[in-house]
């Protein structure tokens, strides 16, 4: 349910907002809301208004609440409380996954005028009195462009509250991404492409994941595409294919795996793989390619987890060629069905497993660089004031200060001295687009 705070808006004398003229953004979540705040802060620069650095300066703030961990709740409501006692009369407007689900608890923080669900910029627009934009910016702050392709989600994994905030998968015409990414690829020498199930990208229209990245680095031939989350075995051979040119595709797979037993995967509703099959899956890509990049997703302390269970991930993370992972103790999230699943794992059991497969995701990560070490890569310079590149396998490393933020360059791969595994990129060849 989603409530709002109409009896403390400011309005004029005609009933319209009045105009905030300086705006304070902060984005809690995944790239998607990175991606729907970016079109927020076009839309206040195209108005004329401008972004703060903090809100003491702001006469307006626009929060992008996550919903996928009750931490990110959590870190949401304290960013909200904080600003209101720094500036008691900022108006305040909450958007994102967590408004989207709100019981009011939002609504009733200090200064919240408006709880926007999802990424409604025709709302927020209204509640801070500016214009709403016709189309997407053509350059985004971050040195990597974000471009979602697709929002929504039809799966119903039981721990997630993702689908109850955006809803059914809903993607975007293929031409109107080609043109938003050919007018990003302007400024950007990468571009991620982004949504809540990308996997599931063209189930809705008669299209494809695979189509759509085969038709972008063919009509936008000036970048590197990456991609974000996607499902193992949602990687058909077309774009396992893809993945053989580098220079245009970055070999990365982020496939999310949650858990090594298929008996926790089935509570978890995740019926469309089993350990094996996904093994299988991600060993087809990257054996195949000499450099990879290779993530995952894992819970620890999924309800009804038990010590062999924790033991399955353990061993399915030991033989995969994983380079990173992301590992999440389990979070219980209100209104989703693993909620009301039985046998709760004991917290502190759930942090020493988290833990270590922390330890373990450090080992993958060890190896991997050290593999890398002499050898040359494809770097994005990113960074403002302390330069770091990023590598096509999603290898962050130092770079030296006098190289331009942005620039694309081949560079070789060495240690830094006294810095134990520090990596540092050396410029070689500029990539010339």
């Amino acid at each position: 349910m989603t409530t709002r705070r109409e009896d403390h808006q400011p309005r004029t004398a005609g009933g319209a907002e009045q105009q905030a003229r300086r705006i304070y953004l902060q984005t809690f979540g995944c790239r998607a809301n990175q991606y729907d705040t970016e079109a927020v802060r076009a839309m206040i620069e195209a108005a004329g208004s401008e972004i703060v650095a903090s809100p003491e300066d702001a006469d307006a703030a626009v929060f992008n609440s996550c919903a996928v961990t009750a931490a990110a709740e959590s870190d949401l409501r304290q960013a909200v409380r904080r600003a209101a006692r720094r500036h008691p009369s900022i108006r305040t407007v909450v958007m994102g996954c967590a408004a989207a689900r709100d019981d009011g608890t939002i609504a009733a923080l200090p200064t919240v005028q408006r709880v926007v669900p999802g990424a409604d910029i025709v709302d927020v627009a209204a509640t801070l009195g500016l214009s709403a934009p016709s189309r997407p910016p053509n350059v985004q702050t971050g040195t990597r462009a974000l471009l979602r392709i697709q929002d929504g989600c039809d799966e119903h994994c039981t721990f997630c509250a993702t689908t109850l905030a955006r809803g059914a998968a809903r993607s975007r015409a293929a031409d109107a991404l080609v043109d938003e990414a050919l007018h990003l690829a302007d400024r950007h020498p990468e571009i991620v492409l982004t949504g809540i199930h990308i996997g599931h990208y063209g189930v809705d229209t008669g299209a494809s994941l695979s189509a759509l990245v085969e038709q972008l680095i063919r009509d936008v031939p000036r970048v590197r595409f990456r991609l974000s989350s996607l499902e193992a075995t949602e990687v058909d051979d077309r774009l396992a294919e893809l993945f053989g040119d580098p220079d245009r595709l970055a070999p990365h797979l982020h496939a999310p795996l949650q858990s090594g037993s298929d008996v926790v995967l089935k509570r978890m509703g995740r019926h469309w793989y089993s350990a094996g099959r996904y093994a299988a899956a991600v060993e087809r890509i990257a054996r195949r390619i000499p450099v990879f990049a290779l993530g995952a997703d894992v819970i620890a302390g999924f309800p009804g987890e038990t010590a062999d269970d924790h033991r399955a991930t353990v061993a399915v993370v030991e033989a995969l060629p994983f380079t990173y992972l992301h590992v999440f103790p389990y979070s219980r999230r209100p209104g989703t069905a693993a909620e009301r699943l039985g046998n709760h794992v004991p917290g502190h059991v759930i942090d020493e497993r988290a833990r270590e497969l922390r330890l373990l995701a450090d080992r993958c990560a060890a190896a991997h660089e050290a593999t890398r070490v002499g050898g040359e890569c494809d770097l994005v310079v990113i960074g403002a004031a302390a330069r770091e590149g990023l590598t096509e396998d999603y290898l962050t490393v130092a770079v030296d200060a006098s190289v331009p933020r942005g620039t694309r360059c081949r560079a070789r791969l060495q240690r830094v001295a006294g810095e134990g595994t520090r990596l540092l990129g050396v410029p070689l060849v500029p990539i010339i687009p």
